[in-house]
């Protein structure tokens, strides 16, 4: 039990040195990290994560970490792997705050701030095609992720809105294709 729990620290403590960008940016390096390297994850089961952890409060990596955790080891686990992704952030934020605050305006700095937020976008976009491959299965999908779309950027609707209208879509259009009860066995 002390060796997945270490494993668990250790895994999302890595996950949380890179914390430039936020969650959506690490969703990459979460993604190899849990389903490619150590296998706790489907992809499947990791997009319901992501899926979750968006209509949930908190950080897409906390929500992630303490759900691996507690899948692999219980109440410690969700315990070890949430402190092994929260820790380094907090490390480096405290460690970096007062000095990006006094070099802020130097050329060098602006020039790191550059090159980060051009890694965050193309880690944010290569968690959108990752999740996308898994996520859009047919034409009804296809549907859903085109009117969000349409509804965030054309329509300026509120993308908490877009997101209980997309559940309300996909539950009528599961219906319409001969879904019986909404929640079998409860």
């Amino acid at each position: 039990m002390t060796d997945i729990l270490f494993k668990l620290l250790f895994t999302f403590a890595k996950i949380g040195l890179f914390t430039f960008g936020g969650g959506y940016a690490m969703i990459p390096l979460i993604e190899k990290e849990i389903i490619q390297a150590n296998k706790w994850l489907s992809m499947n089961e990791f997009v319901d994560i992501i899926a979750i952890a968006e209509v949930t409060p908190g950080p897409i990596a906390v929500n992630a970490a303490t759900y691996v955790g507690y899948k692999m080891a219980g109440v410690w686990g969700a315990a070890f792997a949430t402190i092994g992704v929260i820790l380094p952030s907090f490390v480096v934020v405290i460690s970096l705050a007062s000095l990006f605050l006094r070099y802020k305006d130097t050329p060098s700095v602006k020039a790191i701030s550059k090159g980060l937020r051009a890694a965050v976008t193309a880690m944010i976009a290569s968690a959108a095609l990752s999740m996308a491959k898994a996520s859009v299965a047919d034409v009804r999908d296809i549907v859903i992720v085109g009117l969000v779309v349409l509804g965030i950027f054309k329509m300026k609707i509120h993308p908490i809105i877009c997101i209980f209208l997309a559940a309300a879509l996909g539950i009528a259009l599961w219906a319409l294709s001969g879904g019986m009860t909404l929640f079998p066995a409860l």
